[in-house]
């Protein structure tokens, strides 16, 4: 069983930066794993932000293209979301997923002034 650890969320005014970590307990599972962050709103489902495959090929939603940033470290079994330019529709639960079978317990992420 493979666990996922989400950290660095928190309350960010509208414009603001935010870095979310996600570190696997698995470095060799990690390591050829594509990896994912998927958000929720209230009310809302839940929906893909960001994909980097095990070769590191990211795909974007359209809605945080040119902003926001997933990288991932195989040493260290961790990937990052970089988010800049932060909306208030932003404003969610942010999960990091692993292939298609693990999700971490997710952070919030608030964008208020």
């Amino acid at each position: 069983q493979v666990q996922l650890v989400e950290s660095g969320g928190g309350l960010v005014q509208p414009g603001g930066s935010l870095r979310l970590s996600c570190l696997a307990s698995s470095r060799s599972i990690f390591r050829i794993s594509t990896m994912g962050w998927y958000r929720q709103a209230p009310g809302k489902q839940r929906e893909l932000v960001t994909t980097i495959t095990s070769g590191g090929t990211t795909n974007y939603a359209d809605s945080v293209k040119g902003r926001f940033a997933i990288s991932r470290d195989n040493a260290k079994a961790t990937i990052y979301l970089q988010m800049n330019s932060l909306k208030p529709e932003d404003g969610a639960v942010y999960y990091c997923r692993m292939g298609n079978n693990y999700w971490g317990q997710g952070t919030q992420v608030t964008v208020s002034s």
